[in-house]
């Protein structure tokens, strides 16, 4: 889904891109790039016109059009509801936080997830504290996921 909507976008904003610039920006092998391409193709959603010898054009369709609209719906939807589930769970988690006492935790990790955390700590009046202070709750960022641990020491309140 996501490659598509890539490659229609790169598409529209450059009918000559070639497959090896396609495959760049994806990340992906040319021959990925290739497979993708005949495929949108076959569906309908792209036309192809030889320039020169070994020049090719991308034209969308509007069957393509429509596609990629549908796509970009998808995404944001998908994108939304994955964002709403993120921070419903880091809310949770601040909530043991500030029930334990805490006005200050650690976040371990980065990317959009941990931006997720440090924005909802920031609405919650939770200060982000650096890795040295050991004796604070930690948001473990892994993945798409996250963890609230008590580093270094026990949760307070739960005796063994």
């Amino acid at each position: 889904m996501e490659r598509d909507l890539r490659i229609l976008e790169h598409i529209e904003r450059d009918p000559n891109v070639t497959q090896a610039t396609l495959a760049t920006h994806l990340g992906v092998a040319v021959g990925s790039v290739n497979w993708y391409l005949k495929r949108l193709i076959n569906k309908g959603y792209i036309k192809v016109k030889r320039l020169q010898r070994k020049r090719l054009r991308y034209l969308i369709t509007p069957q393509g059009i429509a596609e990629k609209a549908r796509l970009a719906y998808e995404y944001m939807d998908f994108s939304l509801r994955v964002y709403r589930e993120l921070r419903a769970e880091a809310q949770r988690l601040l909530d043991e936080v500030q029930a334990a006492g805490y006005s200050k935790v650690h976040i371990d990790g980065d990317g959009d997830v941990a931006e997720i955390c440090r924005l909802t700590c920031l609405e919650r009046g939770i200060k982000v504290a650096p890795a040295s202070q050991i004796d604070l709750p930690v948001l473990r960022v892994e993945g798409a996921s996250l963890a609230l641990e008590w580093a270094g020491f026990d949760k307070p309140g739960v005796s063994e």
